[in-house]
């Protein structure tokens, strides 16, 4: 699919926003006033700068309140929902915390767990999809969850929770590229079974649909060269993995520990990118791209 930047900008700031939440919800780290503060500041500014940007994915913005009444059946609709009261609960528990001087555990704990719900919500929007067999595996919300807590601890400065769940999430990106690099072949959907022709005999295209592009070719189908994705992964491992835990091996400094969360968000931000890049769409099967 066509990689667009308000949904790279929103998959990857939200991740690690509502990853950290998660451990402020629990206590950690155990802060107050206005240490309390900056940290609740950095986890509400990347959690809403992240859903901002999702409303400029919409074809009609105006109409983004209407998403959470479908709770029932739409995953969309249920990350909204589960964003909306991770913040409400955070945001009471942040103030008791920053102004009050009182720990509310209620508030904490629910919005730790409605953080990672929301984390959860967004990787089924994209788990949900048959259509598009990289993005439909159980690896997929794996993948988002294992992300957003080791970013998560890698912001609240975790050192000793960060480097585990960044190995974690290191083995997870692996094994989901393995999987993902299998999936479309696996799935065993080719022209025969998308056109239900397949019992006729091979089935092939006689020409082209289109002799232009069009909006399908625009949103859909997206191929990116093997040799390309191979140096984007690489880059995107260094970066998201191998530099933060180097970084976090040498004596702690604050400097080091910028430099971790900068390479990590860098990283993230490029495998997010292949994860749309590659996403491959089997409405592509129609115009000889698969």
């Amino acid at each position: 699919m066509h990689p667009a930047p308000s949904v790279i900008v929103f998959t990857t700031l939200s991740g690690l926003g509502f990853g950290l939440l998660f451990f402020l919800g629990l206590g950690v780290p155990d802060v107050s006033g206005w240490v309390a503060f900056v940290f609740f500041a950095i986890a509400f500014g990347l959690s809403v700068g992240g859903l901002m940007a999702s409303t400029f994915h919409l074809s009609h913005p105006e109409r983004a309140l209407k998403a959470f009444t479908q709770w029932r059946s739409s995953w969309l609709s249920r990350e909204g929902c589960c964003a909306v009261l991770a913040l409400i609960s955070m945001g009471l528990y942040a103030i008791g915390i920053i102004f009050l001087g009182q720990r509310w555990g209620f508030f904490g704990i629910l919005g730790s767990i409605l953080s990672l719900a929301t984390v959860f919500t967004t990787s089924m929007i994209y788990t949900q999809l048959r259509t598009i067999p990289r993005w439909n595996m159980k690896l997929t919300p794996i993948l988002f969850l294992s992300f957003s807590l080791a970013g998560g601890a890698l912001l609240a400065g975790q050192t000793r929770i960060a480097m585990p769940l960044l190995l974690v999430a290191a083995l997870v990106q692996i094994l989901y590229w393995r999987q993902g690099d299998k999936a479309f072949a696996d799935s065993g959907t080719d022209l025969g079974t998308a056109t239900g022709l397949g019992d006729l005999g091979t089935v092939r295209a006689f020409e082209p649909p289109h002799t232009g592009t069009n909006y399908l070719l625009r949103e859909f189908v997206h191929v990116v060269g093997r040799k390309h994705a191979e140096k984007l992964r690489l880059i995107s491992f260094v970066l998201a993995f191998f530099l933060p835990i180097a970084l976090l091996l040498i004596p702690f400094s604050h400097f080091f520990a910028l430099l971790a969360v900068l390479s990590h968000l860098a990283g993230v931000a490029t495998s997010r990118w292949l994860f749309f890049a590659q996403a491959e769409h089997v409405v592509g099967l129609y115009y000889g791209k698969r």
